[in-house]
């Protein structure tokens, strides 16, 4: 990996830009509304992506999202954030048709030929997924940063929402845990060039290939694991009749993301996912407070969690293998709501 242009000394400069934590976005959005009889999926349930019915076969997908450098090498940042950007679309079940670049150019540091490698890397991932690049806007800040807006099409019958998981189903997680406390640990050159390219190289794995496996399959939910941590986003999946009972010893993350957390090493958002999720989990028995931590790290270009038939979950974990690095597991189960919305056990 080309370490020359060392992006990420200059996000720890800058301060490092932090992601709005649930309960102060919630805050913030209460009072917007989004009376359109054309929106099906508006922000009001917090899911992955907006979507506007054009016709009864038609629906356009809409989000977008960016981040600040999480590694040195600026084609790999380009890959990681526009994946971080497209994996909206593809928790919804959509397919991707377009995107626009959103990028904040520090020009006092970073030179334009990193600025070239980082769009370069972006591009190939939306080439990845069969979409095309149509433009987009570049400022000057005083710290990096890059994301797309993207729009995707999806049938209106098959949307796949985050709050609409069923009783009985199986929770599965795609992408292992831990690139929070990771991506902080490389900004403080902690770790090995080995350790950086396998989290790069899971940051830059689409969802795209899952996405298409589980429509497949029955499937009644799906959300994208990123700032929130797993246990925000599962959270943001919850609705009344229903709780999430989570088995923290399946739950797969990067091994040296525990010494690290351990260590101190976690970033501010996964501190804040802390708070905000503290009084919403019951424990069924004591777990480590490190895991616990773990189980709130705001990710970068997370997996899927996916609520799925329990005759299908194995299936369904045998079949991305390749593209879930070994890490995809079932992790717990849909219930019947209980005395709060998340189980731990």
């Amino acid at each position: 990996m080309n370490n020359e242009y060392k992006l990420t000394k200059f996000v720890q400069a800058a301060g490092c830009a932090a992601k709005m934590g649930p309960g102060d976005l919630k805050q913030a959005l209460c009072n917007l509304k989004a009376e359109n009889e054309h929106i099906l999926v508006g922000f009001d349930t917090s899911d992955d992506a907006g979507i506007y019915q054009i016709n009864d076969d038609l629906a356009l997908v809409q989000t977008v999202d960016f981040i600040t450098p999480v590694v040195d090498d600026p084609y790999i940042y380009g890959q990681i954030a526009a994946a971080n950007s497209l994996s909206d679309i593809f928790a919804m079940g959509a397919d991707v048709k377009t995107a626009l670049n959103v990028v904040g150019f520090d020009a006092t540091n970073i030179s334009k030929e990193a600025l070239g490698e980082i769009l370069r890397g972006g591009n190939d991932k939306i080439k990845e997924c069969g979409g095309s690049l149509l433009g987009g806007h570049t400022i000057q800040t005083p710290e990096m940063y890059y994301g797309l807006s993207v729009t995707g099409i999806i049938h209106p019958n098959n949307i796949i929402r985050n709050n609409s998981a069923k009783v009985g189903d199986l929770l599965v997680l795609t992408k292992p845990l831990g690139m929070g406390v990771l991506t902080t640990a490389i900004k403080r050159d902690l770790i090995p060039l080995n350790l950086i390219k396998h989290c790069a190289d899971i940051m830059s794995s689409l969802n795209y290939i899952p996405s298409k496996i589980m429509k497949k399959y029955r499937v009644s939910s799906c959300t994208d694991i990123t700032g929130f941590g797993l246990l925000g986003h599962a959270f943001e999946c919850i609705n009344q009749n229903i709780s999430f009972s989570i088995s923290t010893n399946e739950v797969p993350f990067v091994k040296e993301a525990f010494s690290f957390c351990k260590d101190g090493v976690l970033p501010g958002g996964s501190k804040r996912n802390m708070k905000f999720i503290e009084d919403k989990i019951i424990f069924k028995t004591e777990i480590d407070p490190i895991l616990q931590a773990i189980l709130c790290d705001a990710q970068t270009s997370g997996g899927l969690l996916i609520a799925i038939n329990k005759e299908d979950a194995k299936e369904f974990i045998n079949e991305i293998e390749d593209y879930s690095f070994g890490y995809a597991k079932i992790i717990g189960e849909v219930v019947k709501r209980g005395e709060k919305p998340i189980i731990l056990g």
